[in-house]
């Protein structure tokens, strides 16, 4: 990828690997003075279910699949975004996903300004093609050949942007797309995420530590990456991708275009981890954090983040033992209970009625099978 524009990266729009990077959605809730704001909350008694008819509250409890929520939601993977935002409140990202017809307007409008930015930073480095797909293999191809694309700039020390990583954490596979890479006057390898806010002033302490953890786990997945420690064996395990499988005519043409003889996803998978272990890059030396007005494109502040790698480490195991069903999510401590004020579950929270204690609807399998053991005649087994 060239720094003249010359270059066509496929859009993740067309790939369908996509990872949200912005944090435009907690800005709207983000309070600047921890008081009065409000967004429109619906009935309480009446949900929206994934057909778009309402159902009820006690319906819907009643409904609640005891499987993990990977099972539940059939994931094969997730997303870097999936888990920092856990990190501002966990019951309302599993209410988010529960019950997704909750979302606002005010969201979509908020996160589409935020991705025109992003776009039009892109936009500077590459011209974007939108290459058909018609399966996941062909979806995972084009992002193969995005990555090989930019790992010749990297190794003349040049920009890119929207750099998709992925890899196993904790047992999980995640993904997600890093902003921006750039080496710094002393040649060190540089990771910046852009955060675009809605009101011109920076977030609370509360956002910032959401958008830290985020990076961070972009350091490590990207530096397991370089370093050989992501094999295709634990990508196709995970994806359940087929190798083998020919690409389709579009990608394959694209393909071909830039000069890769490949005929399946399997030839295109060698030749990205062949070269990012070959290319001899290096493992990302800072981060950072650019805040950007969204109606002036003013930069409002930078914050270098430290890598934690144990805190870090710690949070992921957290986080993932509510993905493979171990305990049930979280709400919030009460010390940031004032973010309850902008959620649009909170009639709803099992959390905030029970003062912080989960109501056992929602516990996990694991528990509730323990308690049905326990409760077995051993003359009926």
């Amino acid at each position: 990828m060239a720094e003249t524009g010359e270059e066509e990266i496929v859009s993740p729009e067309a790939s369908g690997f996509s990872d949200l990077s912005d944090s435009e959605f907690l800005e709207f809730l983000d309070l600047d003075d921890e008081s009065n704001a409000s967004v429109s909350k619906a009935d309480p008694s009446e949900l929206p279910g994934k057909d778009g008819k309402s159902v009820s509250l006690q319906n819907w409890k009643r409904g609640l699949d005891v499987s993990s929520p990977m099972e539940r939601f059939h994931l094969k993977y997730l997303y870097v975004t999936d888990l920092s935002t856990q990190n501002w409140c966990e019951l309302q990202m599993a209410y988010e996903k529960e019950l997704p017809g909750f979302s606002t307007p005010e969201k979509a409008a908020v996160l589409d300004t935020g991705a025109s930015i992003h776009l039009a930073r892109e936009l500077e480095l590459h011209d974007l093609v939108t290459v058909p797909i018609t399966t996941k293999e062909d979806s995972w191809a084009v992002k193969f050949l995005n990555i090989l694309s930019m790992i010749p700039t990297l190794q003349s020390e040049g920009c890119i942007r929207e750099f998709p990583v992925f890899g196993e954490v904790e047992g999980v596979f995640l993904v997600g797309v890093i902003d921006e890479l750039h080496y710094t006057a002393k040649g060190e390898l540089e990771l910046t995420e852009l955060k675009t806010r809605r009101r011109p002033m920076l977030p609370l302490e509360a956002q910032k530590k959401k958008d830290c953890f985020q990076v961070r786990l972009y350091k490590f997945i990207f530096d397991a990456m370089v370093q050989g420690k992501v094999t295709p064996e634990s990508l196709i395990h995970h994806t359940k991708l087929c190798p083998d499988k020919p690409l389709g005519p579009s990608v394959l043409r694209h393909a071909q275009q830039g000069g890769f003889s490949v005929k399946t996803l399997g030839d295109l998978m060698e030749l990205v981890f062949l070269s990012l272990t070959l290319s001899d890059l290096p493992v990302i030396d800072i981060l950072k954090i650019e805040y950007i007005h969204q109606e002036t494109a003013t930069v409002l502040g930078t914050e270098i983040v430290a890598f934690e790698e144990k805190e870090m480490r710690d949070k992921v195991q957290h986080y993932m033992a509510y993905w493979m069903g171990h305990r049930e999510p979280q709400g919030v401590d009460v010390e940031e209970a004032w973010k309850c004020r902008t959620c649009n579950y909170a009639d709803i929270c099992e959390w905030r009625k029970g003062s912080g204690v989960l109501s056992s609807t929602l516990e996990p399998q694991t528990k509730k099978k323990q308690m049905n053991r326990r409760n077995v005649d051993p003359s009926c087994s």
